[in-house]
């Protein structure tokens, strides 16, 4: 599913990628720890095409088949509606829309039907036992409710690839057990595949895989 060879980072003369090497299965949940600065959410950022490596040689990477960097701008923003699907640590839900609204805003991105994206939604809102809650904004709803919420709006494009940064950073103990739990009940639902950046140790070591990051690089 994910291909990844020789990956390097530069911020001006800060080397933060060092030739990140990693293959992830599809259907597979990743894991990647490290200590801050090791260069967790950078790769997060490059794996997701919302950053992009600096380019060697050697350097690929390959995500669902597509090599990401032949891609033009407008393609990889097109593949990365319809392809991936983003959690983050705060819920990044725009206050104005309601939890409904806020969920099929990737999906009237993709020129979707407003008819197939509500339904598409509130099948989802039902599976994330927030049917009650769809009318309700942000502000209305507690930490673990707007980020199932937000876990709805990632999945509403039937992503192949769902990156989470730090997804239950920012929950008490109760809500983030319950999204950890969430994480691999959709993966056996929906067959997604899940790569997640944590400090969290109880999710990071549930997952099927965890890789470790130390000093730009993926110890093995």
């Amino acid at each position: 599913m994910i291909k990844a060879t020789d990956i390097h980072k530069y911020y001006g003369d800060l080397h933060v990628l060092k030739g990140v090497n990693l293959h992830i299965k599809e259907s597979e949940i990743v894991s990647i720890v490290g200590a801050s600065g090791a260069g967790k959410t950078t790769l997060l950022q490059i794996l997701g095409t919302l950053d992009t490596p600096n380019r060697t040689t050697s350097s690929f990477l390959e995500i669902s088949g597509s090599d990401i960097t032949r891609l033009s701008k407008k393609q990889l923003s097109k593949f990365r509606n319809e392809t991936l699907g983003f959690i983050f640590q705060f819920h990044q839900l725009l206050p104005e829309f309601t939890a409904l609204e806020n969920i099929c805003i990737p999906a009237f991105i993709k020129n979707t039907p407003k008819a197939v994206a509500e339904k598409r939604a509130k099948e989802l809102l039902h599976f994330l036992q927030l049917s009650h809650r769809s009318n309700h904004k942000p502000s209305a709803l507690s930490g673990g409710e707007q980020q199932r919420v937000a876990v709805a709006r990632a999945l509403i494009n039937n992503p192949r690839v769902v990156f989470a940064d730090e997804p239950s950073g920012n929950l008490d103990s109760e809500a983030a057990e319950n999204l950890h739990k969430l994480f691999f009940k959709l993966r056996d639902e929906f067959g997604q595949t899940f790569v997640i950046v944590t400090h969290n140790q109880e999710l990071a070591n549930m997952a099927d895989r965890k890789l470790v990051m130390v000093d730009g690089k993926i110890s093995t």
